[in-house]
């Protein structure tokens, strides 16, 4: 089955947003076994939205419209889809329902005229929930296409695909499809990449595709097969093989699971508190930590040691050292990890300290960052040198942390 994306909003021909929703519902269809051929982004005109989806229904069999759902007069997506596709808009009852239970639940004392025109859907339409917003989703099926049309916004989007989209689309497939994302860090792709070319040039069903984050490695094994066991049972003997070859490398083969859960989970399983004692990333690496939900049982204190006298006052870096050494060097991380976990009773201290840019500092370059896991009365610790502009390095540092961390607690800190 071929699917085509069309993205509606002016704000994204402009540039004023990221069109992330693209992004993720390509990853979606591939997930799905569907061939992606085409996209396209339309601004909020009605002549041009209509051509691209008359263009659109002739060569493709499943079309995603996203954005364009709302109450206001540049809102034309849904009015627009139904005259392409030869549907009235009528009043649907529980739409309007609930439109008016949504808006009672946040205090609203009076809901605007414009916001019923959300209510409307193409007549014989299948009408979706919005459990976040609402715009509910439609899909509408003509001459056997069908055309879907999510809302803009992500966390209404996102959820809506995955609850009932993606089911529905899963049933127009012939075949069942299964897949596994297996998530690693500590290595390149490029070595990734490398280690299973016999596995990627051999493959048939199952397949392997290779996707490149900051700092980690993902490969998504996906089989096609007559029903879900089936599938599952291709994929079996390859994810086995992928764990032979990378070992603790990999973190996870859960999709939903990041590096961030994986190394909470790790610190729980191993009864295992944690502090962090953070320069250069200014508190990202403990905000990441925390966002897990748990965390609590096991992250202690996060230092932000920003300064030199910070440093000083709140970790007891010695003075000689930041004097002789500087802020960004092997002996300060060292003891901003030695004395974090001391002064909070941490099993595990890890820290940062580093130069971001754009200006270099300490006449040391940009990039150049140390950081320090303590654990068990030893440290370890690593001098990296990171490329790219400041947000970018400050992020990737954060990912070589938690990296780092894990890998010290799986190593036991070997010297």
């Amino acid at each position: 089955m071929i699917v085509e994306l069309i993205s509606v909003g002016t704000e994204i021909l402009l540039g004023n947003i990221v069109n992330t929703n693209a992004a993720y519902l390509s990853e979606q269809c591939a997930l799905l076994g569907l061939s992606l051929y085409y996209q396209s982004v339309v601004g909020d005109n009605e002549q041009r939205l209509a051509e691209t989806l008359e263009m659109a229904m002739e060569r493709s069999d499943v079309i995603i419209l996203s954005g364009g759902l709302g109450p206001t007069q540049d809102d034309l997506t849904k009015e627009v889809a139904a005259k392409v596709c030869g549907k009235e808009l009528v009043p649907d009852e529980h739409s309007k329902n609930r439109i008016e239970e949504y808006f009672k639940n946040i205090g609203a004392r009076k809901i605007t005229d414009n916001n019923w025109k959300q209510a409307m859907v193409p007549e014989g339409s299948i009408v979706v929930d919005n459990h976040n917003g609402t715009a509910p989703g439609i899909i509408m099926e003509v001459n056997g296409k069908s055309v879907i049309l999510l809302p803009g916004p992500p966390n209404e989007l996102r959820p809506m695909f995955e609850r009932d989209i993606f089911p529905y689309l899963n049933k127009l497939q012939p075949e069942t499809i299964s897949s596994v994302m297996v998530k690693m860090c500590g290595v390149g792709e490029s070595a990734v990449e490398t280690e299973i070319q016999d596995l990627i040039n051999g493959q048939s069903n199952p397949t392997i595709a290779t996707y490149a984050k900051t700092g980690e490695v993902h490969l998504r094994v996906t089989a096609k097969a007559v029903d879900e066991k089936e599938a599952k049972k291709l994929l079996k003997p390859v994810v086995k093989e992928l764990k032979n070859r990378f070992g603790t490398k990999i973190y996870t083969i859960d999709e939903k699971v990041s590096l961030e859960e994986a190394v909470i989970e790790m610190l729980k399983e191993k009864e295992l508190t944690l502090t962090t004692a953070e320069s250069i990333t200014g508190g990202m690496l403990s905000a990441r930590l925390t966002n897990v939900p748990g965390a609590s049982e096991v992250f202690k204190q996060g230092f932000v040691t920003y300064c030199n006298r910070a440093k000083r006052k709140l970790l007891d870096v010695k003075k000689s050292t930041l004097k002789d050494y500087g802020a960004v060097s092997e002996k300060t991380a060292k003891e901003m990890a030695k004395n974090g976990a001391f002064a909070t009773g941490s099993d595990v201290c890890i820290s940062l300290t580093g130069i971001a840019g754009p200006a270099t500092e300490e006449d040391k370059p940009v990039g150049l960052v140390y950081m320090a896991c303590s654990y068990n009365n030893k440290i370890i610790v690593k001098e990296l040198h990171l490329n790219g502009e400041r947000a970018k390095i400050r992020e990737n540092a954060v990912v070589k942390a938690l990296t780092m961390l894990r890998e010290c607690i799986l190593n036991d800190v070997e010297e």
